[in-house]
């Protein structure tokens, strides 16, 4: 780490420094700036003009740095004491995921795999401590070299899983001595990811894969998705692909995906639904996922046809045994169940090819009053956007939505039409005004990260900061988001990241419209813990959330350790707030041990940026 202002100030007026030497010394630095630079100014712009990028000079840096130094040495002259900070959680939770702790769901009752489910009530920890890094734990290398290759001690899988993994993507690994390697896209493996995606849009009636976008398909859910070499074949289509798995001890899937910088979190086929609203996803995808899909009377296939929009497929690779459990017939008789359920939810089968299954959903209503039987029931009308770990539903969801719109027939990009927002009930002045503001406040962003990640970049004198990389991070959340306008801005930027927008369960749903520009995202409580392993997103960002948490029955300490265990050691906070709940962040940010600084944005409001780095604790 670079050396404080402050030691640089005892190196020029000496040692010791007192009351008034401080003062003295912070006066004078503040002369300095204010002759020299007093026409420039650290101010993020918010107006709807687009900014160039604010590239930090190292007046800037000085600045922002006396005024951080200022507001330690005034909270050291009034007497104020440093907060106690918390300490090292053991060895025993290097991978903790909280609500996940089988034997405790066992012990409450929870059996026939509902122990494998997510259970907060139940696992709630008294103690409060920082989950540790593993001792072999290292920063995961850039993107995209570490899609590609990751450091093995960051991630828990024993040698034995690995040797005994069966599926397709996981057939694509090599263990190394302390990394796994994953094979090259333009590599010649058996099993191909790239010939099983265009065997895919083959059979949906597609030339080439590559056409998947412009046939509707910009968003797949992949249930249990190995790790993820399929979705990041998809991601470099531009097809959000986002991997949904069941908590796994060791060996993780989800683990593995995020490592990776792929998009994932933990999810069940149990008993309850996804924290998805209907109408989500146009493709959902099963290739061995070892769900039995008939389960239920079909319960499971009910929740796939809830999160899929209209006109979407659903894509399924098993052998045929997988399709009817424990039955060896013939498979005109054995495909029996799946038919049965899939014509009541009005499927079509495209195209069966040796192991491959694609069904498609229909975009006409009327396709379900003409069902000769009607086993499945039409859901009640109601809000079916609301979908926070509901129980699950026995009938079909969604059709009585606004949103009911073919994926054939929706934008092809994330910028929605005044129809499409009038659905939803935002005014496009609003949306705009949205978007305008997120341009600015990413320029801004990435100009503030980059002297404090590059702080020791090497240049010559006189030259500028350097310019900031397209994937200096990549995992990244919005702890609050609202119309998905940070993702949308990141990725006009050509920033190589993906965005998990997360919308706060009660603030206002917008999860619905975010889904529909293309992007992932998931409603949470955060009250609760997120379902994610540690270690596992580069950057936190959130907006007005802390301001919004303050009225919450749950403590603000605890929603620090939540975040901090779910970042990377060395990633980033971007908190923004009034005053009062930023002066109150960054004593909250001691006790996590984050490096913290408060951003005056200098425009005439209460607002201010709280930006904080987690240190690499190993002891």
């Amino acid at each position: 780490m670079r050396s404080s202002l402050l030691n640089k100030l005892w190196m020029i007026f000496g040692p010791k420094p007192k009351l008034n030497w401080l003062i003295l010394s912070v006066i004078s630095i503040l002369a300095f700036i204010t002759l020299f630079g007093s026409s420039s100014s650290n101010a993020i712009d918010t107006s709807p003009r687009r900014q160039a990028s604010l590239i930090y000079t190292n007046y800037r840096r000085i600045k922002e740095r006396v005024a951080v130094d200022y507001l330690e040495l005034k909270s050291v002259s009034s007497g104020g004491l440093k907060q106690k900070e918390l300490g090292l959680c053991g060895k025993e939770r290097e991978n903790f995921v909280p609500c996940h702790n089988v034997t405790a769901n066992l012990l409450s009752g929870f059996e026939q795999g509902e122990e494998l489910d997510r259970h907060c009530q139940v696992s709630r920890e008294e103690d409060r401590c920082l989950v540790r890094p593993p001792k072999e734990y290292k920063i995961p290398l850039r993107w995209p070299r570490g899609r590609d290759i990751i450091w093995s001690g960051n991630v828990k899988i024993t040698k034995d899983q690995f040797l005994s993994s069966g599926s397709m993507t996981k057939r694509l690994m090599l263990l190394e001595e302390n990394q796994i390697a994953f094979h090259s896209q333009d590599g010649l493996i058996f099993d191909g990811v790239k010939d099983y995606s265009r065997q895919i849009a083959e059979m949906i009636g597609l030339g080439s894969d590559t056409e998947l976008p412009q046939a509707g398909v910009r968003t797949m859910l992949d249930i249990n998705c190995g790790f993820g070499s399929f979705g990041a074949h998809l991601l470099s289509l531009k097809i959000m692909a986002v991997c949904v798995a069941a908590y796994e001890a060791t060996g993780s899937q989800v683990q593995l995906s995020l490592e990776r910088g792929l998009p994932a979190m933990i999810g069940n086929f149990i008993a309850r639904q996804l924290p998805y609203p209907s109408l989500s996803y146009d493709m959902v995808h099963c290739a061995q996922c070892g769900i039995s899909w008939d389960e239920k009377d079909g319960m499971f296939l009910i929740e796939v046809d809830r999160v899929l929009k209209p006109g979407g497929y659903f894509v399924l690779t098993s052998p045929t045994s997988k399709l009817q459990g424990s039955s060896r017939e013939k498979k005109s008789i054995t495909l029996n169940p799946m038919e049965e359920h899939t014509q009541q939810l009005c499927w079509t089968l495209l195209a069966q090819q040796d192991e491959t299954f694609i069904w498609q959903k229909t975009a006409d209503l009327d396709c379900y009053a003409s069902r000769k039987q009607r086993a499945i029931q039409l859901c009640k009308d109601g809000d079916d956007t609301q979908s926070y770990y509901q129980p699950l539903v026995p009938c079909i969801s969604g059709t009585s939505s606004k949103r009911w719109i073919a994926i054939q027939n929706r934008s092809f990009d994330s910028e929605l039409s005044s129809a499409e927002l009038e659905i939803h009930g935002v005014q496009p002045e609003e949306f705009y005004e949205d978007m305008h503001f997120w341009r600015s406040a990413v320029d801004n962003y990435w100009s503030l990260l980059t002297p404090l990640i590059f702080s020791d970049h090497p240049k010559r004198p006189g030259d500028e900061d350097p310019l900031p990389p397209y994937n200096m991070i990549r995992n990244v959340m919005d702890m609050s988001s609202n119309y998905g306008g940070l993702n949308a801005a990141l990725l006009e930027e050509k920033k190589s990241v993906w965005v998990m927008n997360v919308v706060p369960a009660r603030a206002s749903n917008a999860l619905p419209l975010i889904l529909d520009r293309g992007f992932t995202g998931v409603m949470h409580d955060w009250c609760e813990p997120f379902p994610t392993y540690p270690r596992t997103y580069d950057l936190l960002h959130a907006n007005g959330l802390l301001s919004q948490f303050i009225s919450e029955r749950c403590s603000m300490i605890d929603l620090f350790l939540e975040m901090d265990r779910i970042l990377r050691p060395e990633g980033w906070i971007i908190l923004s707030d009034t005053v009062g709940t930023i002066e109150m962040a960054r004593t909250l940010a001691t006790q996590v041990r984050w490096e913290a600084r408060i951003i005056d944005l200098q425009n005439g409001s209460d607002q201010r940026l709280l930006v904080c780095q987690k240190l690499f604790l190993k002891k």
